[in-house]
């Protein structure tokens, strides 16, 4: 159920209400979302079968187009917009564009997206529009451009006009919506990891209940919301803000985007940063052992950090402590921890959650968890329950603050499909567990949402080479669990151009995360056009 691409920087908003909970420590940066799937088995398994009457197959393109859309007369209406631009608070300016909704009918249904920009803060040193994205998928990138100013450095700012844009299908912009947030309470409190035949059918039927809400309420959208769809629309976001070419920074799901863009568009890529990269070349099952394996590391490190520390709730060595994470977790899958909202007990997944958000963050982050641990040891889930709502935007009302779970699953449904027997998954879930026993039957699962998933995709994952693009930087963290080192150091070599920076460090992405060399290799490719070595490593 873990599905884990996301975001690394959060709101204002976000860090603020982190700040003002009673957990104990503070957090510089927490990423707002890995985003994770309810998956199941089911006896009625449809990849076992052929789709229903009522499912779609799509079938988004990462080629590119035959035709240049930018000089396709059947796309002048897109490309030629020109959209009034209006305050919208903190000298940001905001306007909607509009787009087909299906790239091979440009005269049929638009949507409209919604962009913010920045205005640069010296444009006499001007160099264009840096069009940015925080992953997700799902995350708003209109909710990342207003974190600008912590986001990004003084010298970038200076230099661009900060775009930013919700994806289609993701909140402001054509928004997919599936279920209520009761519904959504259970699919993510309910086991992830289901140990019998019970389990498994409560597992499938919500997974099923909020697969068929997305196709109930958002049918005519659903095949549109691919990846590829998202890269032209951004396409027409370039023309319409008047760059030539694309200057762009994405990060975690972001880099999948702005790759798939290159793999489009090579001849109009600009000084593109491609942060906490993900394999364009891997499925979905493939990617979730990797992050699986990529959490276990992240959780190791942590443990080390903190048996180091006075006050740590767990004991050394390593193997040990490893051992007593595991072991609360199946304690709570056998019972439930209380918490001080009565109604909503701790369960093993929202437990799993709690512990995973400050793994996202480096050594600044983990003091959440310590004294989340420490709380739940003592029998109290609050605190941890209180980080899972976080991770994901359940706000105190019970209500979720936006679609990013459903997005989450739309598009990466149509971007990874998933045609796997329930045998085969359970298998997964297995294999994986031998490599992350913390994390593997949760991940080894997941793709089972997207086994159940009502649009049946053609996309087939491969690599983008992007041939005849200029340099691209590809920037990887050493122990990065979301989305682990190997996958930048692939992306690098499957693009044509790609260039790798290394920074060996902890938590999700590099780019101001606190170090400085990367701070300044990043700020040199994208204001002065320098791009580094290839090979370079910050420490």
């Amino acid at each position: 159920m873990l599905r884990t691409v996301d975001h690394p920087k959060p709101s204002p908003r976000t860090e603020h209400s982190l700040k003002r909970s009673h957990l104990a420590a503070p957090v510089a940066a927490l990423v707002v979302l890995v985003l994770l799937t309810a998956c199941a088995p089911t006896k009625a398994h449809r990849a076992e079968s052929s789709p229903s009457p009522s499912a779609s197959t799509v079938s988004p393109s990462t080629q590119a187009p035959s035709n240049d859309p930018a000089t396709d007369a059947a796309f002048a209406k897109f490309y030629g917009q020109k959209p009034r631009w209006s305050g919208c608070g903190g000298n940001y300016q905001c306007t909607n564009i509009d787009v087909p909704l299906d790239y091979t009918k440009p005269d049929g249904e638009t949507i409209k997206l919604a962009l913010i920009r920045l205005p640069a803060s010296n444009p006499s040193k001007r160099v264009g529009s840096l069009l940015i994205n925080p992953g997700g998928p799902g995350a708003s990138g209109i909710d990342y451009a207003r974190s600008a100013r912590t986001a990004l450095t003084d010298k970038v700012r200076a230099a661009y006009d900060v775009i930013g844009f919700d994806p289609r299908g993701v909140g402001a912009s054509a928004a997919v919506e599936c279920v209520d947030s009761k519904t959504l309470d259970q699919y993510f409190s309910v086991d992830a990891s289901p140990d019998n035949p019970a389990e498994v059918q409560t597992y499938t039927d919500i997974t099923r209940k909020v697969d068929d809400g997305c196709e109930a309420h958002s049918a005519k959208l659903l095949p549109h919301v691919s990846t590829p769809d998202a890269a032209r629309d951004i396409d027409v976001i370039r023309a319409v803000v008047g760059d030539p070419v694309l200057h762009y920074l994405g990060a975690s799901y972001g880099t999948f985007l702005g790759a798939t863009y290159a793999g489009l568009f090579p001849q109009r890529v600009g000084r593109l940063v491609l942060d906490g990269a993900l394999d364009p070349a891997i499925g979905l099952q493939d990617l979730n052992r990797t992050q699986a394996q990529g959490f276990d590391l992240a959780l190791r490190s942590f443990i080390d950090d903190c048996l180091a520390r006075k006050g740590c709730p767990l004991a050394g060595p390593q193997t040990r402590a490893y051992a007593q994470v595991k072991a609360f977790l199946d304690a709570v899958d056998a019972k439930p921890l209380k918490t001080e909202d009565r109604s909503r007990p701790l369960t093993e997944q929202l437990a799993a959650l709690g512990i995973l958000l400050p793994l996202y963050e480096n050594v600044n982050g983990w003091p959440l968890l310590r004294a989340a641990l420490t709380s739940a040891f003592g029998g109290d889930g609050s605190q941890l329950l209180q980080l899972a709502d976080f991770y994901t935007e359940r706000q105190a009302n019970g209500q979720y603050a936006n679609n990013q779970n459903e997005a989450n699953l739309a598009i990466n449904c149509l971007d990874r499909p998933v045609d796997e027997t329930v045998a085969q998954i359970a298998q997964d879930a297995n294999a994986f567990t031998k490599d992350s026993p913390v994390w593997g039957a949760y991940l080894g699962w997941s793709g089972l949402s997207c086994a159940l998933w009502p649009i049946r995709s053609n996309e087939k994952p491969a690599p983008i080479t992007a041939p005849g693009a200029a340099p691209i930087l590809v920037v990887g963290t050493t122990r990065d669990p979301a989305t682990p080192y190997q996958w930048a150091v692939n992306l690098s070599q499957e693009l044509q151009s790609g260039v790798l920076l290394t920074w060996n460090g902890d938590g999700h992405t590099a780019y101001t995360r606190g170090s400085q060399c990367i701070d300044s290799t990043v700020d040199a490719y994208l204001v002065d056009g320098v791009v580094p070595p290839k090979g370079k490593t910050c420490t």
